[in-house]
């Protein structure tokens, strides 16, 4: 029997009296029963029969029930980065980042020495083997070093490369299924090649800390990019006779974009006009946390740089560049929600469902479905958290 399998004894969960948001729309006065680690079954109305095992029931009371939060763009928290590539270092982010509804997330590197990201893809795969936790560990996303230096944000330029195959072949075949997401400036010498091998390989590839103009991120779509890095950020701009990669990540329908919602990286009206552009199914929103997130404002690193946090904004210190963010997924919901005019629904497709489909992963997790893992999220009125489960067992 397959590890995660639902044994025929499983205890049974059911949560009821919810605002079930599922793939289809939000079912008022819903309930969904967990079986195991999965979802078994929901509906809406009449609470289903015990089936003679034992059941633990929830009433929800009207609140909101969502899918866990799916993080695809995450360095840290907790006073952790992925780059520390130690069990310690990830248990102390995934616990942070679960407490606020990130119930998948890929380890997100930086530009980096080659060695340096060789011991996080052995870490990564060594974390997946533990048992699960906090949140799950769904991957890696590789942001550089494959970027363009006139659009370097906080990345270190030392460890800047050109797209290097051979390494890639190497991670590819150590690591099966391990790399999710690669970030690159398309516009580098050997970009599309390297498009074409991650893409071949099953590994999303997205346009980011480019300068590259509209028409060769168009390009380069046409080699199998189909994902823009924080949209706005660390990438050419748009201008209505040079629309840029900005302009190519809003216009194409085949690239998601990513946003970091939190007011600082983009402003609320902007939000507003990628979701009219995009619609919810092709953004997803990411917290791009540094180390600092869930801590307090001071002096911190990010791939070897120092950051100053200043009122809850991240920047390289003496740069004033912003560096990451300390940003939750809960708090990216809420603001997408509360400020930028999203629907309850459609965020939910922003955090969960868009980006669960983006790292091949939506069979699995990103929203309620019969048969999908039992990642839950329960949320009052007024969207604070009032509980969170993983595999169907609850967070602390």
């Amino acid at each position: 029997m397959p590890a995660d399998a639902v044994a025929e004894d499983a205890p049974e969960f059911l949560i009821h009296h919810a605002n079930l948001v599922t793939e289809t729309g939000t079912i008022p006065n819903g309930w969904l029963l967990v079986k195991g680690t999965r979802i078994a079954d929901l509906g809406a109305g009449d609470v289903p029969r015990s089936s003679g095992k034992t059941i633990l029931t929830l009433d929800a009371k009207g609140a909101w029930l969502l899918p866990g939060f799916v993080d695809v763009h995450v360095h840290g928290g907790g006073g952790a980065d992925f780059m520390d590539a130690e069990v310690e270092a990830y248990d102390r982010i995934a616990a942070h980042h679960v407490r606020h509804g990130t119930t998948s997330l890929l380890a997100t590197t930086v530009t980096a020495s080659k060695e340096a990201i060789d011991r996080v893809l052995q870490a990564a795969h060594d974390y997946q083997e533990q048992p699960l936790r906090y949140a799950r560990l769904a991957g890696v996303h590789l942001e550089g070093p494959f970027l363009n230096e006139q659009r370097i944000g906080a990345q270190n330029p030392a460890h800047l490369s050109l797209p290097q195959e051979e390494w890639l072949e190497e991670w590819l075949t150590a690591y099966p299924g391990l790399i999710r997401l690669q970030t690159l400036a398309p516009e580098l010498p050997g970009a599309h090649a390297t498009i074409r091998l991650l893409t071949e390989a099953g590994v999303t590839v997205s346009a980011g800390h480019t300068d590259a103009t509209c028409e060769e991120v168009l390009a380069a779509a046409d080699a199998g990019l189909t994902h823009g890095t924080h949209c706005f950020n660390a990438m050419s701009g748009l201008h209505h006779r040079e629309p840029g990669a900005v302009g190519a990540v809003l216009s194409d329908d085949r690239i998601t974009a990513e946003l970091i919602a939190d007011g600082h990286h983009v402003h609320e009206a902007v939000i507003r006009l990628v979701l009219r552009a995009k619609g919810a199914d092709k953004v997803a929103l990411i917290t791009d946390a540094m180390s600092a997130s869930g801590l307090g404002d001071g002096r911190y690193e990010l791939g070897g740089l120092p950051v100053e946090v200043t009122d809850g904004v991240a920047r390289i210190a003496g740069s004033g560049a912003l560096a990451g963010s300390t940003l939750t997924m809960l708090g990216a919901f809420r603001f997408a929600v509360q400020r930028a005019g999203a629907t309850v629904e459609e965020a939910s497709r922003m955090a969960s469902g868009t980006p669960a489909r983006q790292i091949g992963q939506d069979a699995e997790f990103g929203s309620l479905a019969i048969g999908k893992r039992a990642d839950l999220l329960l949320l009052d009125e007024s969207l604070a958290l009032a509980g969170v489960w993983v595999d169907g067992k609850p967070v602390a």
